[in-house]
C-alpha cells in the first residue's frame, strides 16, 4: 500500500510547479536530535531539574530561571554533532538537482536544512545559530555563545544574550509568518512530514494551502482537519529514498 502512495508522491513532485514542505521535529530525529511529543520524545523524559522540560522552554521560565534554562538549552537544544540526514539532503536535492521550486517551512531550530543546501528555508521558531543581546541588540553566533559562561552576557553592554528561538508564550515573527503564508498560498503541492501538528499557531498554517494536493508523511497516523491526498506511515528518510529512486529513473 505504501509503495503505491510513494509512486503517487513521486508523480506529484514531478508535476508540481511550486512545492512547500512543512516539517517538524521528526525530520531531524534521524540526525540524532530528539523530538518533543513522541513517547520517547523530550517532553516524556524524566526531568532532572524538578520541572518538566516543556515548562523550561517557556518565556516566563526563561525570565526568572536563566541558570537552569541555559543548562537545559545547552544540553538538549544544541547538538553540534548533528548532520543533515537523507530527508534534509533530498529536499535540497529537489531544489538544486531536480530544479524544483520548493520552500521549506520548518518548526525546527537546528539549521540542518541550510547545511544540506536548501536556500528557501522559513524558520517559524527561529534558529540556534542566531543569538542577540536583549539590551543592545548585538547578534552573536552559536560558537561565540558556547565559549561564554552558562548564562551568556554581552561583552559590549552587559545585557543578557537570548537565543533567537521562539519560546512558549512568545509570538512568531510577523515577517516570518508572512513569508510562510505566501509560500503556502502559491503552492500547488504541500508535503507535511515529521510533525504532530499539535503546536499552535504553526499547526494552523496548513489551512492557507488552498489546494487538495496534500501528502502527509509520519511514522504514526495523524488526524487532521484537512482532506489529504495520501498519508504515508513510514519514516521520512525511508520515504524520500524511495521517491528519489523513482525520480532518478525518470531523469
Amino acid at each position: 500500500m505504501n509503495d503505491e502512495k510513494i509512486i503517487k508522491l513521486e508523480k506529484a513532485i514531478k508535476n508540481a510547479k511550486n512545492i512547500v514542505f512543512f516539517g517538524g521535529a521528526g525530520v531531524s530525529t534521524e540526525s540524532g536530535i530528539k523530538d518533543f511529543r513522541s513517547k520517547d520524545g523530550l517532553y516524556n523524559l524524566k526531568s532532572k531539574y524538578g520541572v518538566n522540560y516543556e515548562t523550561i522552554l517557556s518565556h516566563s521560565y526563561y525570565e526568572y530561571n536563566k541558570d537552569i534554562f541555559f543548562k537545559f538549552y545547552r544540553e538538549f537544544m544544541i547538538n553540534k554533532e548533528a548532520k543533515p540526514n537523507f530527508a534534509h539532503l533530498f529536499l535540497a536535492k529537489l531544489e538544486n538537482e531536480y530544479h524544483k521550486n520548493i520552500a521549506i517551512i520548518t518548526q525546527n531550530i537546528d539549521n540542518l536544512h541550510q547545511e544540506a543546501g536548501s536556500k528557501k528555508v522559513i524558520e517559524l521558531h527561529g534558529s540556534i545559530m542566531r543569538n542577540y543581546c536583549e539590551k543592545c541588540a548585538k547578534f552573536y553566533t552559536l560558537d561565540e555563545i558556547l565559549k561564554m559562561d552558562n548564562i551568556p552576557i554581552c561583552p559590549k553592554c552587559g545585557g543578557f544574550i537570548k537565543p533567537d528561538v521562539v519560546l512558549y508564550e512568545e509570538g512568531l515573527d510577523t515577517n516570518t509568518i508572512t513569508k510562510a503564508l505566501i509560500a503556502l498560498q502559491e503552492a500547488d503541492l504541500l508535503i507535511i512530514g515529521g510533525t504532530s501538528l499539535n503546536v499552535y499557531p504553526a499547526s494552523s498554517f496548513i489551512s492557507y494551502f488552498f489546494g487538495d494536493n496534500i501528502f502527509l508523511i509520519n511514522k504514526e497516523k495523524l488526524y487532521i482537519s484537512r482532506e489529504i491526498k495520501e498519508e504515508i506511515n513510514l519514516p521520512i528518510g525511508e520515504t524520500f529514498k524511495k521517491v528519489d529512486e523513482l525520480l532518478s529513473l525518470d531523469k
